[in-house]
């Protein structure tokens, strides 16, 4: 099966926008151009990758599936450009990254001497912080974020997958019982993330929508992971943040008939696709590596690989 790959970008960039008229100006095409290639490849495949409404374009099971393929098929076409003339020289020059704080100090940071001792023609300027910043505006060369990213002229390629769970203590669930259903939450102690209030699950009725509350709202997601050690309530973590904890018993995933919407990822972000710098091309190559597929965090016993 021969695909065309402006097709499989126009796919890539209207996942990751979630608006197909975006995605078309990323790549400086028409709307209806750019609805015609997705009609392609949907065809061409023989599945619906995505939900089309109004305002927003949602992925399908397929779609999800076939995104991680459709980018990692994207950037192999683009280290083949890279690889010869002018992109083919050795990294070098100053490099500015900015990564969030928690997931930094836990992923990124412990891989640093080795990335800077792959690459001695480099300097890095690491910034670890939960604020978004502009990268143009910054001067920032490449972030790693989370989640759904916003609409925006950044390219991104998915590095892992974040998987969340609703999980607490063995101690919390023994005083105050397990729930069974997304229903039963709010009769717990929830600990929410900033406004991150309403928890959506997939049910066999469609996606459910809980409202949760509890006696600690904030911010800091070290702080709910130190809460719900301690037995204070549930929450809504990331693997990458608990998996070592969810695996020494210390805390218990529950609900996991109901898996967490929506699927999101973490992601590498950059200005351009156009040209892209050796050095940028090596601290995404380098941490896609290290964080493998399935992520390490998610392999009982597995190590970073880079």
């Amino acid at each position: 099966m021969h695909f065309d790959l402006l097709d499989i970008a126009v796919f890539v960039r209207a996942a990751t926008l979630g608006n197909l008229s975006a995605a078309a100006r990323d790549l400086g095409l028409s709307t209806s151009s750019a609805s015609s290639r997705l009609a392609q490849l949907e065809q061409q495949i023989g599945t619906r990758l995505l939900h089309r409404t109004t305002r927003r374009l949602s992925l399908t099971g397929d779609g999800q599936r076939f995104l991680e393929h459709a980018a990692q098929l994207l950037d192999t076409a683009d280290q083949a450009a890279q690889s010869v003339g002018r992109a083919a020289q050795a990294p070098h020059g100053q490099l500015r990254v900015t990564v969030p704080a928690s997931f930094g100090r836990q992923h990124v940071s412990p891989a640093i001497p080795a990335f800077l001792a792959a690459y001695p023609g480099l300097t890095l300027d690491l910034r670890l912080t939960d604020q978004v910043i502009g990268l143009v505006e910054a001067g920032v060369d490449v972030a790693l974020r989370m989640g759904a990213l916003p609409d925006s002229s950044l390219v991104a390629r998915a590095l892992a997958p974040s998987h969340r769970t609703i999980c607490a203590s063995p101690a919390y669930l023994a005083a105050h019982g397990t729930p069974r259903h997304p229903e039963d939450l709010r009769k717990h102690n929830c600990i929410v993330l900033g406004d991150q209030a309403s928890w959506q699950f997939d049910t066999a009725l469609g996606k459910t929508v809980v409202a949760v509350s509890g006696n600690l709202r904030t911010d800091n997601g070290e702080v709910i992971r130190e809460a719900i050690l301690a037995g204070t309530g549930l929450a809504l973590k990331s693997t990458w943040d608990v998996g070592p904890y969810l695996r020494s018993g210390a805390l218990v995933s529950v609900l996991t008939d109901y898996p967490v919407l929506p699927s999101v990822s973490i992601w590498a972000v950059y200005p351009s696709r156009r040209q892209v710098p050796a050095k940028t091309r090596a601290f995404i190559d380098f941490f896609a590596a290290r964080f493998g597929s399935p992520p390490y965090w998610d392999c009982p016993g597995a190590t970073p690989s880079a």
